[in-house]
């Protein structure tokens, strides 16, 4: 069946304001226009899509079946006109970051891609290192790890050591790793991270027992540490800035590699040219950090 286009944009835009009157408003036309189009689509289709009521209108079960997929045809043509406006064709990339390297690392140097890069409709995705970037259909994954996930394949951006880090108060009290064992530690939920970091300080004795706070996400460990809650073991090049200004302390400058951050994509998906310039312009920014 071939229904007139702007018989359905009157009836999506009357639908959405439930009224003929504020669908004509925005689309420049008639409120007469308007009503006898949504008329003409409802004598074609053989069904109403409205009762008319004394102050306005209401869906008929009809209009409501029609509505979400007409409004969502209409999105995606608006989406891909913006995009092709002015001849500049634009490629959606979306990418997956956790949460920590997105905030400690990319946003600073977000602004010069976008700015460089205008054709590339970028998408993050932010998250606490879980994915899965088939099932959510993403170009690309920054995460930390080994670099061993299944079917993926994956590019070393950056190391990421983890050291202890607190509040000045905090670390004011102390002195060698030992004075850890009297302070709350905070954790992740790699168990292991604590326990390998005492191990490279080379602690004698027992080893402290974290028993603070386990949190999902560095970030807001350390906020959590900040605020005097405890020592957080962080990936401290990811939070530069709070280093710098003092509102976080590195008491110790030893640090344990327990991973880094790679750029993973599924083997399976092709690269496509907004794929590989982000991948390249990462890639150099990394290396010269």
């Amino acid at each position: 069946m071939q229904l007139p286009l702007n018989a359905l944009r009157a009836f999506e835009a009357s639908a959405r304001h439930l009224s003929f009157t504020r669908a004509a408003m925005e689309l420049h036309v008639t409120q007469n226009a308007v009503s006898a189009q949504v008329k003409n689509l409802e004598e074609r289709l053989g069904a109403p899509l409205f009762r008319r009521l004394p102050r306005g209108l209401a869906l008929t079960d009809e209009g409501t079946a029609l509505l979400p997929s007409l409004s969502d045809s209409f999105e995606r043509m608006r989406v891909v006109l913006e995009q092709l406006e002015g001849g500049l064709k634009v490629e959606v990339l979306t990418v997956a970051v956790v949460g920590t390297f997105a905030v400690g690392w990319l946003m600073p140097r977000l602004a010069a891609f976008q700015r460089d890069q205008p054709s590339i409709d970028l998408r993050l995705m932010t998250n606490n290192n879980r994915v899965d970037l088939a099932a959510e259909g993403l170009d690309y994954a920054i995460r930390f790890g080994d670099g061993a996930w299944h079917g993926t394949d994956a590019q070393p951006l950056l190391a990421a050591p983890l050291s202890p880090v607190c509040c000045p108060e905090v670390a004011r009290r102390l002195r060698t790793p030992a004075d850890l064992a009297r302070e709350t530690l905070l954790r992740s939920y790699r168990v292991d991270e604590w326990a390998r970091w005492f191990a490279a300080a080379e602690l004698p004795g027992p080893l402290p027992i974290p028993r603070g706070t386990m949190f999902d996400s560095s970030i807001a460990m350390a906020a959590a540490a900040e605020r005097g809650a405890g020592v957080a073991l962080l990936p401290t090049a990811m939070f530069d800035e709070a280093l710098r200004n003092e509102r976080l302390m590195q008491p110790f400058p030893l640090g344990v590699q327990l991973g880094r951050y790679w750029l993973t994509r599924l083997q399976s998906r092709a690269v496509s040219p907004a794929m590989r310039t982000f991948r390249d312009w990462l890639v150099q920014q990394a290396s010269a950090a």
